[in-house]
């Protein structure tokens, strides 16, 4: 059993610590808070065990929730940590993971240096077994990686022009904007997303833009993949169909939108409205010769949770790319075809 334990109980944290509850070779040793919220209380009903910081423990007491510890006492108990911790703080951590010689899994917010090598299960399993340090990348590098991984099966990649059409903020997020505006992000080209899908795949000619639209829903792509030789839609349609986390959705579903997918998630019971797939747009994909055009929707609240339990079985040893994704598909419920 790999003993897990997750930095930082947010919009991350929490998805990733319910996956791992749900792995049959992993064990949770626990989470920290650093403040007594309301997903602090949810984690406490359901039996998880709360590790904070010295300074916190008296505030966490008087609001009625008994701490198992400190946030040290958590990283010493496990053999890996998940940090989920805020953009930029998880970099900080890295001593602490250095000095008690822990091996730790980042989110995309980091820095790329922080870690070893960045992951996409799809792209670069291998790379990652063994290492101390892997960077999960962003939701939306996640997405394109998969993506494009993917249609590399049915012919050679050339070149990637992408358009990101954001979501403002997360559901919860109070603070954040805009609400009546399209914002370029940033107003120059690249945007960072091609930066970052070259983390991974180091020679891909790759350019993208990226604008912020004022939605909480799920983030929405537009690619146009140049590859070595001539191809078919339903050449393409046909590794896209067979490829799990790549889901499809067809025009006879009627599901024409981000809300209708959400909706979708909810009317199949997924927990918290969760799409861990890429949902493509299956009357998107075309073909011109050797380009191939595809359209497709992102839930950025869950989509890098399945890659952060192929991380956690990467850095500790477990070398086999296909068991690992399949037993972690199965515990998620995810499977190759349509989503509906």
């Amino acid at each position: 059993m790999i003993k897990v334990s997750i930095n930082g109980y947010g919009t991350i944290g929490k998805r990733v610590t319910d996956a791992v509850l749900n792995q049959a070779d992993m064990a949770l040793v626990g989470v920290s808070k650093t403040t007594p919220n309301f997903e602090a209380f949810q984690a406490y009903k359901k039996g998880i065990r709360i590790y904070v910081p010295k300074e916190s423990q008296k505030e966490f007491e008087e609001a009625g929730i008994t701490p198992s510890g400190f946030i040290e006492d958590m990283i010493k108990e496990s053999d890996v940590v998940v940090d989920a911790t805020p953009n930029g703080v998880g970099a900080q951590y890295k001593q602490l993971y250095t000095s008690m010689r822990k091996k730790a899994i980042f989110q995309g917010g980091e820095k790329p240096n922080v870690a070893d090598v960045s992951f996409s299960a799809l792209c670069n399993y291998d790379e990652a077994v063994g290492k101390n340090y892997v960077r999960v990348v962003s939701c939306n590098t996640t997405s394109m990686l998969r993506t494009l991984c993917t249609l590399n099966k049915v012919s050679k990649i050339q070149k990637v022009r992408g358009t990101i059409v954001r979501r403002a903020a997360d559901p919860k997020e109070v603070k954040r904007g805009p609400i009546n505006a399209i914002v370029p992000d940033p107003p120059s080209v690249p945007s960072h997303h091609a930066k970052d899908v070259n983390t991974v795949l180091k020679d891909l000619d790759i350019v993208t833009m990226a604008v912020i639209a004022p939605t909480t829903l799920m983030h929405v792509h537009l690619l146009d993949v140049t590859v070595s030789d001539p191809v078919s839609k339903e050449q393409v349609l046909e590794v896209l169909r067979n490829t799990p986390r790549l889901s499809l959705v067809s025009g006879k579903s009627k599901v024409t939108s981000t809300a209708e997918i959400i909706e979708l998630s909810r009317d199949m019971g997924r927990y918290r409205n969760d799409i861990y797939e890429v949902v493509i747009f299956e009357d998107s994909v075309s073909t011109r010769g050797n380009e191939i055009f595809i359209m497709y929707a992102v839930h950025q609240e869950a989509v890098v949770v399945p890659e952060n339990i192929d991380a956690i079985r990467a850095v500790s040893g477990f070398s086999d790319k296909t068991k690992s994704t399949e037993m972690t598909n199965a515990s998620l419920g995810i499977r190759p075809g349509y989503l509906v």
